[in-house]
């Protein structure tokens, strides 16, 4: 009985929510997660050029060259917000503080990360064609 009323409760805010959140919990992260690759792209308030520089470069590559892998649910991109306080959870399990962009691996429920914080921000703004060949690359290596 009590089990039921806690899945009513959480199924009735779900849906007064309307929209779904880029917050996922560390649980979540771990549970039920089929086997995938994300681009998770984290960010503060403020942002500064290089850092709009990564998140337009990555989108833009993502969309080229996985577009299909993304629709299948193979790749999933997001973008975090790490100043909001529903993102504090997944700040905290990667260990984010400020503008940062990593890989995750997930197969067989286990999970492999890599961050690509520093390629990323000596390669977005100034080559640029770097930067997107060398996702790519990473990408494809965690896709096998």
């Amino acid at each position: 009985m009590k089990r039921t009323l806690v899945l009513m409760l959480i199924s009735l805010v779900m849906l007064a929510c309307g929209e779904k959140s880029n917050a996922v919990t560390a649980k979540e992260q771990t549970v039920g997660v089929k086997d995938c690759v994300e681009v998770i792209y984290f960010h503060g308030k403020q942002r500064c050029v290089t850092c709009r520089a990564i998140e337009q470069h990555t989108k833009d590559v993502l969309n080229a060259q996985y577009a299909k892998q993304m629709n299948a649910g193979r790749v999933v991109w997001r973008v975090i917000d790490i100043s909001k306080k529903e993102n504090e959870a997944i700040a905290e399990k990667y260990q984010v503080t400020w503008s940062s962009l990593f890989l995750v691996k997930h197969k067989n429920g286990k999970e492999q990360t890599e961050n690509l914080t520093e390629f990323a921000f000596g390669n977005a703004r100034s080559n640029p064609d770097k930067f997107k060949q060398g996702l790519q690359q990473r990408i494809n290596q965690a896709l096998k």
